[in-house]
């Protein structure tokens, strides 16, 4: 007699894996998620982008999850992270938003941090959980002001 046995495999995506759009995803993306401004256009970024890794000049909004609600964030990325470098932009409901360099051979990423956990959520691999959107303003002009919805929606304050 003849047994024939089937196996089967499948694949599983890391759960660290980080989103990587192609180039004309990612342009779609942009179109579709760009924030018009009487002023200007606040462009979104996606991680793969890796804004933070030079000094740029240019004013970033970061959406991201406290304990129990969604804030924002905007900061001048004037600054250099060094090796081990950390950047704390804001703390609220015990959780920190910053900048950190793991390493010289690392990108510098945004990272949500809760110290009382020792808990640690990067950007580059988060799915929505700890940060919704980034921004970045392009323009010399005056950066607009931004307020956020319950459900962690950017609005133009004022517009």
């Amino acid at each position: 007699a003849i047994s024939l046995v089937g196996t089967s495999t499948t694949s599983l995506v890391a759960c660290n894996t980080p989103q990587e759009y192609t180039p004309e995803e990612l342009a779609k993306l942009k179109e579709e998620k760009k924030i018009d401004t009487k002023d200007g256009i606040l462009e979104w970024i996606a991680p793969q982008e890796k804004p933070f890794n030079k000094v740029d000049n240019k004013w970033y909004y970061v959406v991201w999850k406290g304990k129990t609600q969604w804030y924002i964030t905007n900061f001048l990325n004037n600054e250099k992270i060094n090796e081990r470098g950390k950047k704390i932009l804001k703390e609220e409901e015990g959780y920190e938003i910053g900048l950190y360099r793991y390493s010289l051979n690392y990108e510098v990423d945004l990272f949500n941090y809760e110290p009382s956990k020792m808990t640690n959520w990067p950007w580059r691999i988060d799915k929505g959980t700890h940060f919704k959107s980034v921004y970045r303003w392009n323009l010399t002009t005056t950066e607009p002001k931004l307020v956020i919805d319950n459900d962690g929606n950017v609005k133009v304050k004022g517009e």
